[in-house]
């Protein structure tokens, strides 16, 4: 059965001419006009994922993104006119998985659909099991992290994150190593963002975020897990 996403914009001309791209693509397209609508079409149709707007009247994307993220781990692509690096920020900080901008070319925005859809798929790991370095816990068949006892809470993405760099501890791990076993190939340039995830995990998971204890920067390369003890 084909995969089905649902797109969530208040413009109907532009979710017509997306339709059309998708479903020529193999996509079974749904679509709502405002996020109350998509909202409800989530609970009743289970979409595979969201293609959604920012600027939209009444609810807009952004609380669209933050009820969706309080019950579901649905992959969401916001797809938007608003291109500054503090939408971008803020629309990543409150779920979504990630962002194309307005105008936007097919390929581009199919290759992400194709990435965000394979990284919600279950993938079985053979190195099932638990990692410890200095006071972090990491449960890859529980699916949880702790740090000196006190569970954290980390979205799907910084748990992928930080269960590569702690099965390679004191590694050098190149951006482009970590982007690809993360975000898939596709992302493999994305420093960017990157960089803005390293920064959510340390906020998490470092004492003193700042200075890193555990996630040390190699400048211009990558990242080190420093594992203690």
């Amino acid at each position: 059965m084909s995969p089905t996403l649902l797109v969530i914009d208040d413009d109907r001309e532009f979710i017509d001419l997306l339709r059309k791209r998708l479903e020529g693509a193999g996509y079974r397209i749904l679509a709502a006009l405002d996020g109350e609508t998509g909202l409800r079409m989530l609970e009743s149709e289970r979409p595979d994922l969201v293609i959604l707007d920012i600027m939209m009247p009444g609810m807009d994307g952004y609380e669209v993104c933050r009820r969706i993220r309080q019950t579901s781990d649905i992959p969401i692509l916001m797809l938007t006119a608003k291109g500054m690096t503090n939408d971008v920020v803020r629309g990543l900080e409150i779920g979504a998985d990630d962002y194309v901008i307005k105008p936007y070319e097919t390929d581009v925005l199919l290759a992400r659909i194709r990435a965000l859809l394979r990284r919600a798929q279950p993938q079985p790991s053979p190195e099932q099991g638990v990692y410890r370095c200095g006071e972090i816990v990491l449960d890859l068949d529980q699916h949880t992290v702790t740090v000196a006892g006190r569970p954290v809470s980390l979205t799907p993405l910084e748990f992928r994150l930080l269960s590569v760099m702690m099965r390679n501890p004191g590694r050098l791990l190149p951006h482009r190593y970590l982007l690809t076993q993360v975000w898939g190939p596709e992302y493999a340039d994305d420093v960017d963002n990157l960089k803005l995830y390293i920064h959510y995990l340390r906020q998490k998971i470092e004492p003193d975020p700042r200075h890193p204890r555990y996630i040390l920067t190699e400048w211009g390369i990558g990242y080190r897990f420093q594992c203690e003890g």
